[in-house]
């Protein structure tokens, strides 16, 4: 497993949410705009971005470390994170503010284009689009329930990366 690189994970969901308005609402939108960051960034560089891991759970790709690292910002006063009720008949939705811009120039300019091509094709789609999106990709269908998505599974995506980006 690569290291998680932390101080880029964490500029990586300021800078999502600041792009997003300053707050990115849902757990299940970030985890997958982080999946897309990762596996688009993967299949044009052969390289991890984040360092995360992620599994195959019932709703789509998951990245194992993400919840710790939410919870590490909030202490360090980087974001919060709210639950909304939005509607009687759904869970609350968690809404993570961003208190603090991202840092100046920590991305390459290849991250940074991965990072607005995620924000620009996804950021506008709902965390139940974004699950849709992701169980039809091959990562993700060819991974058993609850194990490990191999990165190396991008490659299989059909994505074309390389003239989006």
């Amino acid at each position: 497993m690569p290291k998680i690189n932390d101080k880029k994970y964490k500029e990586t969901i300021l800078y999502l949410a600041q792009k997003l308005g300053g707050e990115i609402r849902g757990k299940k939108k970030l985890a997958k705009l982080l999946y897309f960051v990762d596996f688009d960034f993967f299949e044009k560089f052969q390289k991890n971005f984040t360092g995360d891991t992620y599994k195959a759970l019932p709703m789509g790709p998951f990245p194992v470390t993400m919840e710790k690292v939410l919870a590490d910002m909030e202490n360090e006063k980087m974001i919060t994170i709210k639950s909304q009720k939005n509607r009687a008949d759904y869970n609350p939705t968690e809404v993570y503010k961003a208190r603090e811009n991202p840092t100046e120039n920590i991305f390459n300019k290849d991250e940074q284009t991965i990072l607005d091509r995620v924000v620009l094709k996804y950021g506008h789609l709902t965390g139940k689009q974004l699950e849709d999106l992701t169980h039809a990709e091959a990562p993700y269908i060819g991974t058993a329930p609850n194990q490990e998505i191999a990165y190396e599974l991008a490659f299989y995506r059909g994505t074309n990366i390389s003239e989006d980006a």
